[in-house]
């Protein structure tokens, strides 16, 4: 008798075995697109990977120290290819073209909504993050009783009514967010994705310029290299509070099946996986490195906004505006990818059994139309971000990326994981757990005291 055609059914793995599975045996089913190349999908996924998290991973140099932070930006780069090679590797065997089949394969409906609410609430609060950091650099913003300009205020020469936070929001919302939003694949985006990451390459040459510019004239103080040791309560659970920014720096696990699946050939899938988690580590290391060098110990939680002082070089408010605006525009071309990512998990979680999402204009365009008003109504009425953004990054960014890819493989419904695999896993999520409870427990106190 012939399996019903959304049963899941195991293969042997085997070293030419496509990471990726045939792509018509998952129950979230799949509308057929496979025109993506290697370069487009590269471009997808490392745009999803860069996205804020970056702007946070300087302030971290000035936390554990220069040296130990670099180690760490690899040590994540490292563990992210890892637990994505678990994700494809359970795919490959069980046939699904989502985490969440991966994750229902495993643990049942349970897991699937598991892992979708997490998608939701990660996605979700990094949207209404994004949309405010926009703001923020193009319309200004006070923290503390200190006013940041922003660019359009200093363009205007002060406040003026078209270049207020919520007027800035809006417009960029209906004229760019939302049209971005409405294309119904990732490698629709891919012009604007290599953009999105050559803007970021831009961030990164020119704070390394300026930053080599002060060094070679004598203006940089000595960084410091390491932490200054100390064994008292607060200062433990201060080193511990850089984890949420490596773990949102690197999560790009939802995004990996949407990309990947729409790709010519599935046999590239570990190799673009690789590709973008090496381009994105360069980056990564380029900016934490020379932002820190630059700014030193006034390095702020957002690098972005010690660019609205005097960087003490020639043409200085000119590179200023470059970074800013440049950034504003990266984060408003990564916005789109994590709206897909985040459409696809509300449309599973609230119509399970619906067709493709892409074919279905009807509910295609209301989830989209929800989810992109919400977004911005949420971000008008949050004047800072940065205690939730730790806050979703200890707790659902941890899941999505460290603590489900390692009980994927603990639990090993297709009994297919070595050893040292199921070492690795237990270890992955010892380490990211135990972190994300040290690192949260000191966010709620600070939030609370």
């Amino acid at each position: 008798m012939a399996p019903h055609a959304n049963e899941k059914t195991y293969r042997p793995s085997s070293e030419k075995a496509p990471l990726l599975p045939f792509k018509k045996q998952d129950d979230e089913q799949y509308d057929g697109y496979n025109d993506a190349t290697v370069s487009s999908a590269v471009f997808s996924l490392s745009t999803s990977i860069v996205g804020a998290g970056i702007m946070g991973l300087p302030s971290t140099m000035d936390t554990v120290g220069l040296i130990p932070g670099l180690i760490l930006i690899l040590l994540s780069g490292l563990l992210t290819n890892a637990s994505i090679d678990f994700i494809l590797k359970y795919s490959s065997v069980s046939r699904a073209v989502s985490y969440g089949g991966v994750m229902a394969d495993s643990f049942g409906r349970i897991g699937r909504i598991l892992l979708q609410l997490c998608i939701i609430i990660n996605n979700f609060g990094l949207l209404v993050v994004y949309l405010i950091i926009i703001a923020d650099v193009l319309s200004g913003s006070t923290s503390s009783s200190v006013h940041h300009s922003g660019v359009f205020e200093e363009w205007a020469g002060g406040q003026k009514w078209w270049n207020s936070r919520v007027v800035v929001m809006l417009l960029t919302t209906v004229f760019i967010l939302a049209p971005l939003a409405c294309f119904r694949h990732v490698d629709s985006l891919k012009l604007s994705s290599a953009l999105s990451v050559a803007l970021a390459v831009l961030f990164v040459v020119v704070t390394a310029a300026v930053a080599m510019y002060k060094l070679v004239i004598g203006t940089i103080s000595t960084p410091k290299m390491f932490p200054d040791f100390s064994f008292d309560l607060s200062t433990i659970v201060n080193y511990f509070s850089v984890v949420p920014i490596l773990v949102t720096a690197y999560i790009c696990h939802h995004s990996v099946h949407p990309i990947l699946n729409e790709m010519q050939d599935d046999t590239q899938s570990k190799s673009v996986v690789r590709i973008s988690l090496v381009l994105c580590t360069v980056i990564y290391l380029a900016t934490s490195g020379f932002g820190y060098l630059l700014f030193g110990e006034n390095t702020l939680s957002d690098v972005l906004s010690n660019f609205d002082s005097d960087l003490g070089v020639p043409h200085s408010a000119i590179l200023a505006d470059i970074v800013r605006v440049g950034y504003a525009i990266h984060l408003m071309l990564v916005f789109p990818l994590l709206h897909f990512s985040l459409r696809l998990n509300v449309d599973g979680l609230i119509f399970p059994n619906a067709g493709p999402l892409s074919l279905d204009t009807r509910r295609f365009s209301i989830l989209t139309a929800i989810l992109v008003t919400s977004s911005f109504v949420a971000a008008s009425f949050i004047p800072d971000i940065w205690d939730a953004f730790q806050i979703t990054g200890s707790t659902s960014g941890v899941c999505l990326g460290f603590v489900f890819p390692g009980c994927l493989v603990l639990r090993d419904a297709a009994a297919i994981a070595t050893k040292r695999e199921k070492a690795l896993a237990l270890i992955m999520v010892v380490l990211a757990a135990g972190s994300s409870v040290i690192a949260l427990s000191g966010d709620i106190y600070d939030i609370l005291s």
